[in-house]
């Protein structure tokens, strides 16, 4: 039986990538091919299992990159003279 680390191997996925240097952009690009390749359904089954893996991996980065965007994005507060008096969480309607 093939193990896990030898599928992401076969595949050229790095069971301990550290995605933190890609860009969201570059990450989500990567994301998309890895689902398309899916979605053909030409992948073999074990570099399916890897690509899954990998893919996952990246939905996983992709998410903490816009949690921590939406983190950062404050919804300013305005007076009435329009001087800003403080900043609300984003979303916080």
């Amino acid at each position: 039986m093939t193990g896990a680390s030898e599928l992401e191997e076969a595949a050229g996925v790095d069971e301990g990538a550290d995605f933190s240097g890609l860009s969201f952009e570059a990450a989500l690009r990567e994301l998309e091919t890895i689902v398309r390749r899916l979605e053909s359904g030409d992948a073999p089954l074990d570099e399916s299992i890897a690509l899954y893996a990998r893919g996952e991996k990246l939905r996983v980065q992709c998410m903490k990159r816009l949690e921590d965007a939406e983190a950062r994005i404050r919804k300013l507060t305005i007076d009435g003279s329009g001087a800003v008096t403080g900043a609300q969480p984003f979303g916080a309607d």
